[in-house]
C-alpha cells in the first residue's frame, strides 16, 4: 500500500519490523505448518500525518470466533472500564431513555455497568466467544463487524445513540470511511463518539514498538484525529491522557458547533507541535531506537543463556508477537511464557513457538530471569509475583530501554 487509507495522500515507510504472524493466533504444538505471516511495516502520510501500517491483514484472520483476548482479564482494566461506564452515564447518557452503543465490546466489561444501571445499550463485536461472555453478564450484543450497514440497521431498529464508545478498537479498523458514515447515521444530533486508543506520543517516547502489530492499523495523535474528524464531518472536542495499556488518549468527537472544544485539545495539539511528534525526523529517530532495543535485548538474552541462567517470559500478549519475531526470540533464548489466560495455555506463541504455561507454574521453581512481555501491567504483575524478587529473581524490561530489575 502506498496511499493513506484516510486521505489517499502519499505514505512514506519509516519502520520495517519484518515478517510477523497473527498476533493473537496461538497454535497448538505440532500444528504450526501453514502459519500466516505478513510484512509489518509502518508509514506516515505526507498529507494528513496519519501513521499507519503499510499492509492490511484481513479482519477475518484476526477477529475470529476464538479470539483469546478478554478485557476482564486484568483487575486494572476492569476498574478502568467500570469508571469509564460511570463517566459516560453521568456525562453523555443523561437524557430520556438514553442509548449507549459500544464498538468492540469484547466480554462486556464496560457495558455490564451500563446494563446494571438499567440504561438501554448494545454492544457490537465480531468474535462469538467473547460476545457470549458479554451476554452472560446481561449485556445485549450483536455479533457483527461494525460498519455503515450495521449502524444503519441499529439506527432503524433501536433508534439513534446518545454516545458511541470504542476502546482499543478504532485503531484496528482500516475502513474508517464506512465507520464514520455509520456514526453519522447512528448518533443523535447532539451525540458523541468517544474512543480511546494507544497514543503515538507515548509509543515514541517509550520506544514501545510492540504496540505495533497486525491488529493496530492506525497510531493516532490529536492532530491526525482532528484532521480525520473534519474529513468525516465531525469535530474533535475533547482529549484525555490515559495511563492504561502503556499510554492512550481518549478522544471525544461531536458534530461541528454542537460543543465547544475544551482547552485540553489546544494544549495537546500545541504539545505535539512543540515535539514535532509526527515529523519524519522524529519517526526516523524512533526507528533507530527500535533497532537499538532489538540489538540490546537479544544480546542480553544470549549472554544470560550462555551463562547457564534459566530465562522465561511473563505475559503472552498480542504485542509480544512483535518483540519475539522481530528480535528473533524463540525457545532457545526464552524457554517458556507464563500467562493467566486459559485459552492460551498449552499452546505456542505465534511465529516464535515458545510454549505457554499457566502463570501458577511460574514458581515451580522460580526462574533466574523473567522477560516481562506484559510490561503495561508491570505494577499489577510485580505486586502479584513479589516472591519472585524476594527469592532473587530479576525482571527484564525493554521499554523505554533494555534493563534488569
Amino acid at each position: 500500500m502506498t496511499d493513506c487509507r484516510i486521505c489517499a495522500g502519499p505514505l512514506t515507510e519509516f519502520l520495517d519490523l519484518g515478517a510477523q504472524p497473527n498476533s493473537d493466533a496461538f497454535p497448538r504444538p505440532g500444528e504450526t505448518d501453514g502459519e500466516f505471516f505478513f510484512r509489518l511495516a509502518v508509514g506516515r502520510c505526507g498529507s494528513c500525518t496519519m501513521v499507519q501500517l503499510m499492509e492490511e491483514v484481513p479482519r477475518e484472520r484476526m477477529f475470529r470466533r476464538d479470539y483469546p483476548y478478554h478485557s476482564s482479564g486484568s483487575s486494572v482494566m476492569r476498574e478502568h472500564f467500570e469508571n469509564t461506564a460511570r463517566q459516560l452515564l453521568a456525562t453523555e447518557a443523561t437524557g430520556t431513555d438514553p442509548f449507549v452503543v459500544e464498538i468492540g465490546c469484547n466480554d462486556g466489561v464496560m457495558l455490564a455497568t451500563v446494563s446494571d444501571a438499567g440504561v438501554r445499550h448494545l454492544g457490537v463485536d465480531p468474535s462469538q466467544g467473547v460476545a457470549d461472555q458479554a451476554r452472560a453478564k446481561g449485556v445485549r450484543v450483536r455479533t457483527a463487524f461494525f460498519e455503515e450497514a450495521t449502524a444503519l440497521d441499529i439506527a432503524a431498529t433501536e433508534g439513534r445513540a446518545d454516545v458511541v464508545y470504542a476502546a482499543n478498537t478504532l485503531c484496528h479498523i482500516p475502513y474508517l470511511d464506512s465507520i464514520f458514515r455509520g456514526l453519522d447515521a447512528l448518533l443523535k444530533p447532539d451525540g458523541a463518539f468517544v474512543f480511546e486508543d494507544p497514543y503515538l506520543g507515548d509509543i515514541v517516547e517509550r520506544t514501545s514498538f510492540d504496540q505495533i502489530y497486525d491488529e493496530h492499523f492506525y497510531f493516532f495523535t490529536a492532530r491526525s484525529v482532528q484532521t480525520m474528524a473534519r474529513r468525516y464531518g465531525l469535530e474533535l472536542v475533547d482529549v484525555v491522557r490515559l495511563p492504561v495499556h502503556g499510554g492512550e488518549v481518549r478522544y471525544t468527537l461531536a458534530r461541528p458547533g454542537a460543543r465547544v472544544p475544551t482547552a485540553a485539545v489546544a494544549a495537546l495539539l500545541a504539545d505535539e507541535d512543540s515535539k514535532a511528534l509526527a515529523a519524519p525526523a522524529t519517526l526516523e529517530r524512533f526507528a533507530a531506537e527500535v533497532r537499538r532495543t532489538r540489538d540490546d535485548l537479544t544480546a542480553l538474552l544470549t549472554q544470560l543463556r550462555a551463562e547457564g541462567h534459566r530465562v522465561v517470559a511473563y505475559g503472552a500478549t498480542a504485542k509480544s508477537a512483535t518483540v519475539a519475531n522481530y528480535c528473533g526470540i524463540g525457545p532457545e533464548l526464552v524457554s517458556v511464557v507464563y500467562d493467566t489466560t486459559p485459552a492460551k495455555q498449552g499452546r505456542l506463541t505465534p511465529g516464535s513457538h515458545i510454549p505457554i504455561q499457566p502463570s501458577e507454574a511460574f514458581s515451580e521453581p522460580y526462574p533466574d530471569y523473567a522477560l516481562l512481555l506484559a510490561w503495561n501491567h508491570a505494577e499489577e504483575i510485580m505486586s502479584k509475583e513479589r516472591e519472585f524478587r524476594a527469592m532473587g529473581g530479576k525482571w527484564i524490561l525493554y521499554t523505554p530501554k533494555v534493563r534488569v530489575l
